[in-house]
């Protein structure tokens, strides 16, 4: 059963993760200036498009799959664990992304 309340653990969650999608926005095309390559290869050719591109097309890919998993927060994946807990698993895989980058981009300068 869906419900319009959810817990304030996960506006925390989705606010961070998209926060440090920001971050992870402007520090990638900051270390491609210095010399780095985009690993993604489908963010690799958005960015040679344009940098406006990639920076909506980063920010409403993860805007939609916060809004999916918010929505979807008190149901079960596999049977196994709440959808929610995603979340945690995303915000801390992007914490790490953003300080590999903050820690890369400080040993360039």
């Amino acid at each position: 059963m869906f419900l319009d309340w959810h817990h304030p653990w996960l506006f925390f969650l989705a606010t961070g993760i998209m926060l440090l999608s920001c971050a992870d926005a402007f520090l990638t095309l900051q270390l491609l200036e210095l010399g780095m390559i985009e690993a993604n290869p489908i963010m690799e050719a958005v960015i040679a498009q344009s940098t406006v591109l990639f920076t909506s097309t980063k920010l409403a890919m993860t805007g939609f799959g916060i809004f999916v998993l918010v929505f979807l927060a008190k149901s079960r994946f596999l049977n196994r664990f709440r959808t929610g807990m995603l979340l945690t698993v995303f915000f801390s895989c992007y914490a790490c992304l953003v300080c590999y980058e903050l820690v890369s981009l400080f040993s360039k300068l």
